[in-house]
Parts: C-alpha cells; sequence; structure tokens
C-alpha cells in the first residue's frame, strides 16, 4: 500500500506541523502571559517598597509644586534613609488637617478597576486626597521661631533664607508667630506658599499639637513626573539650613 500524499507531502507530516503551530502559538500566549505577571508583581513590589506615585490637589507648595503636577515619593524615606531639613514629604493626615469628605459613591466599575490596576503600578494615585505634602523645617529637638525684625523663620536660633517660599507680595515668611520645640518622633512642616498653607502652623490646636509624626510620613518626593514641561528633581536646599545644627 502506498502511503496517501497531497502536494508531495504526506498527510502525517502536515497534521504534525499544524499540532506544532499551534503549541508555538500556545507558547508564546503563556511566555507572554508569564512576563506581564512578572512586570505587574514587579511594579507592586517596587510602588509597595520603594517609589510611589501622588498628583498634587492643591496650591499650598507653589510655586514648588502646582495643582495636578505628578510626583514619585521615595519610600525609602523615613524607613530606611532619615529625613532632613528641607525634604519635601507626603504623609498621612495625623488628626484634623484635612475636611472631612463624604463618602464616595461607587462609580464606573470598569473606569474603578482600570485605575486600580494603574495604582497596582503606581501609575494612578486614587489616595492623593488623603495625604498632604510639605516641606519639612524642624527635626527632632529643633526649636522653630517665626518671625524676627527681617520677617524670617529661625531653626535653632539660626535664621533662614528660603528662596523657594511664594509671599504674595508680604515681606515676612508667616503671618503668624510661633515658637515652639519639635518634640520626639516628630516633624514642623510647612508649606512653600506660605500665605495659602494649612501647614503645622494652623494645627496647633489638634491632637498632635501641629507636629506631624514621623510614623506617619509616606516617604520624600523627588521628581515631578507630569507634565512634562515640569520634569525635574525636587531639592531640599542644604544651603538654606547651614549652620542650624546636626541632630
Amino acid at each position: 500500500m502506498t502511503e496517501n500524499t497531497l502536494a508531495g507531502e504526506s498527510i502525517p507530516s502536515r497534521r504534525s506541523q499544524r499540532a506544532t503551530k499551534k503549541r508555538g502559538g500556545w507558547y508564546f500566549v503563556r511566555d507572554l502571559a508569564v512576563i506581564v505577571v512578572i512586570a505587574i508583581l514587579a511594579s507592586f513590589l517596587v510602588k509597595t517598597f520603594l517609589v510611589r506615585s501622588f498628583y498634587i490637589p492643591s496650591g499650598s507648595m507653589e510655586n514648588t509644586l502646582i495643582k495636578d503636577d505628578r510626583i514619585l515619593v521615595n519610600e525609602l524615606v523615613p524607613n530606611l534613609v532619615p529625613i532632613q531639613r528641607g525634604d519635601v514629604v507626603v504623609f498621612r493626615d495625623p488628626g484634623g488637617w484635612l475636611p472631612v469628605t463624604p463618602q464616595k459613591k461607587p462609580g464606573n466599575p470598569i473606569v474603578e478597576g482600570g485605575e486600580w490596576l494603574l495604582s497596582l503600578v503606581g501609575l494612578a494615585s486614587p489616595d492623593s486626597n488623603d495625604h498632604l505634602i510639605k516641606r519639612v523645617i524642624g527635626l527632632p529637638g529643633d526649636r522653630v521661631e517665626c518671625c524676627n525684625a527681617l520677617g524670617q523663620m529661625m531653626v535653632n536660633g539660626v535664621p533662614l533664607d528660603e528662596p523657594y517660599v511664594k509671599l504674595k507680595g508680604h515681606q515676612s515668611v508667616s503671618e503668624i508667630n510661633f515658637d515652639v520645640v519639635v518634640p520626639e518622633g516628630s516633624l514642623w512642616v510647612m508649606g512653600d506658599n506660605r500665605y495659602d498653607s494649612l501647614d503645622s502652623r494652623f494645627n496647633q490646636q489638634g491632637p498632635t499639637k501641629g507636629f506631624v509624626p514621623i510614623k506617619n510620613v509616606v516617604g520624600r518626593a523627588f521628581v515631578i513626573t507630569w507634565p512634562f514641561d515640569r520634569w525635574g528633581g525636587l531639592g531640599n536646599y542644604p544651603e538654606v539650613f547651614d549652620g542650624v545644627g546636626k541632630k
């Protein structure tokens, strides 16, 4: 008996090729799925332990940060990297700093699902409105005073020349005077937009007396990622705090 052929090729051989192609297509889909899963897991780990994205919901940090800027936050601060004076930090509300917001109504499940997936990899930040961002002025043990005869703030008796502040035509860096010593485990923080920032000065009647517990700090903002024309790093102006003293 002769073997059945089609165009000079055996039927079993063609079946074998089709099966091989099917297996090859399945392997490609499987490998692609594995790569996607690994990428999502890696991004999730980076977002959880290293870097996190936030957007700026207000103008309290102008002109350093403006509303709707997107930033990346280094989450190694403060657990592995110590906070320094001048750092711009994101922190959870210590209590009473943010207005009580009504419970969010369920939205479009597809949109919310997409936002959730993007938040896993740090490309969305649905909880930005539950956090605040300010500049660290005083570390534990620092005495922070305002203002001297020139309208400057002082840390440990050293006047600060702050190039990052927005004063809206005022001379003094604060419209209210204060004289505080930062307790252990806490920070004194202020917005760069000094006449439009409800910061440590305005929360001294709250449960933490205006101080931010270091345990509430999510991380240090280090770069603006969006919009592209504002891309750039965020410094902590170490020269401003020269001579203040190490803690």
